[in-house]
């Protein structure tokens, strides 16, 4: 059968006889799907291995033309890729075969620019490598020392999710276990392959975590998050805010929400430093500056509208960040206007929607008022009401510049239900009880305003509190009723 195929492909005939027989078929793509599926089990691993076929595959690879036969090229990518899944035997034999640089080769052979079945090629040959990085040190630094970082900024341009997830776990197999690879995947060169990772990933999404793995390794246990959003900006200044005032980037966005959700689930192992506290601040800062707040969001983040995510998870971003026990954190905010600009920006907000219906246009204000802000998405409100909570938690000099700034009775406002803000309710409450809980002054006013009728705030009972009239002092106060 497969003489004049053999003849025409230019393929060894000892590696035609070596698959037929192995597999007692009569025709190389029956030779390859069978053992693909012997493959599949342990037990057929090492059968296969015994009888040294990976090597008759990687010169089967070697042999077929990259334009006419690649229907078998990927046959044999993908049992290749089977008999590299643990079997330590056949991951040797491939390093020592030099098989990085046959499935190097396969890749680059590939128009980048192919269809679906040109990208099946470049996904099965990256999965083989995805196994292979798997054996141990000497595999992983044959890879790296062959693709890094040309092969794997090419891949990574790709905008594809099936090329995508198997290139990010190579990488970070790789990479994890090496401080002299991670280092070099630091550097200029291999963030702008995570850079193209994640462009890819904001069109196209991705199956598997490896890319937030990647995110969680550079950008929150090191500290190369300010440079990566730097390069994923469309604009030619490095790592100016200011010069991204004029737009941000969906990529920006996507990255910022990665952090954000590996943040939210890790709080309790990772924690923020300063300088990254900061810098989330000036993009939020920034921002606030690009958005007017006039057009009212329709959904909660993401938006798919990138400035606007890019305020949303900068803001919870901060939440999450002042949520841990960092005072240091929360103070260098706190000095650097934070707190006024929250204040401001909730002052600037139009009422929660059960306040707004409960007054008449007339004591809305006029036709010549300027009109209030509303939330650019669901749930803006409550994220900032949900940061000053945390920032108050325990921090008497907080709760007191809360105080002193007039924002104790704009917080207490929001303990209300919203329609643009779920959940707002219940952080409000969160908030009012560490604006008061150990602080007299802040129960103090509260409790005069609450006596005078100049504010109801029903919601103190939820938290234990009560107003009443000392019978010492005469001055009111806030006692506790749990």
């Amino acid at each position: 059968m497969d003489t004049a195929l053999s003849r025409e492909l230019s393929i060894p005939e000892d590696v035609i006889e070596s698959l037929l027989s192995t597999s007692n078929s009569s025709s190389l793509d029956e030779a390859l799907q069978s053992l693909t599926e012997t493959s599949r089990s342990d037990k057929g691993q090492l059968e296969l291995a015994s009888k040294g076929i990976l090597g008759a595959v990687l010169k089967l690879l070697q042999s077929l033309d990259r334009e006419s036969a690649h229907h078998l090229l990927l046959l044999s990518l993908r049992l290749l890729r089977n008999l590299c899944a643990g079997e330590a035997r056949n991951q040797n034999l491939f390093i020592e075969l030099n098989g990085v640089a046959v499935v190097s080769g396969v890749i680059n052979s590939v128009e980048f620019d192919c269809d679906d079945f040109g990208f099946g090629i470049i996904r099965a040959a990256l999965q083989v490598l995805a196994n292979i990085s798997l054996a141990g040190e000497k595999h992983q630094r044959a890879i790296w020392e062959r693709l890094f970082p040309d092969v794997f900024l090419k891949i990574a341009r790709v905008r594809r999710r099936e090329t995508c997830d198997p290139l990010c776990m190579m990488i970070y197999t790789c990479s994890d276990g090496s401080f002299e690879l991670f280092a070099e995947l630091c550097t200029d060169q291999g963030l702008a392959v995570i850079a193209e990772s994640v462009r890819t990933a904001s069109e196209v999404g991705f199956g598997e975590d490896w890319l937030k793995l990647l995110i969680s390794r550079t950008c929150l246990e090191e500290s190369h998050f300010s440079v990566l959003f730097s390069v994923l900006s469309e604009n030619i200044a490095s790592d100016n805010l200011e010069n991204l005032e004029k737009r941000f980037t969906s990529s920006q966005a996507y990255l910022l929400r990665m952090v954000s959700e590996i943040l939210n689930e890790r709080l309790k192992e990772i924690h923020m430093n300063i300088d990254f506290a900061l810098y989330i601040l000036g993009i939020f800062e920034t921002a606030v500056k690009i958005l007017d707040f006039h057009t009212r969001g329709q959904s909660g983040l993401p938006t798919g509208s990138a400035s606007i995510d890019v305020l949303g998870y900068s803001l919870t971003l901060l939440r999450d960040t002042c949520a841990q026990d960092s005072s240091a954190v929360v103070n260098s905010l706190i000095d650097k206007g934070f707190l006024d600009l929250l204040l401001s920006l909730l002052r600037e907000l139009e009422l929660p929607s059960s306040i707004r219906k409960t007054i008449s246009p007339a004591e809305g204000g006029t036709v010549d008022s300027e009109l209030p802000k509303v939330c650019p998405y669901k749930g803006f409100r409550r994220d900032i009401v949900a940061v000053i909570g945390n920032c108050s938690y325990r921090r008497m000099h907080v709760q007191d510049e809360v105080r002193q700034k007039g924002g104790l009775i704009l917080l207490l406002q929001q303990c209300v239900l919203d329609e643009d803000n779920p959940f707002l309710r219940e952080w409000g409450i969160f908030c009012a009880k560490n604006l008061l809980e150990g602080n007299a002054e802040n129960q103090q006013v509260v409790a005069s305003l609450e006596m005078q009728g100049a504010v109801d705030v029903p919601q103190l009972a939820e938290i234990g509190l009560r107003a009443e009239v000392d019978p010492n002092t005469k001055r009111a106060r806030l006692v506790n009723i749990t």
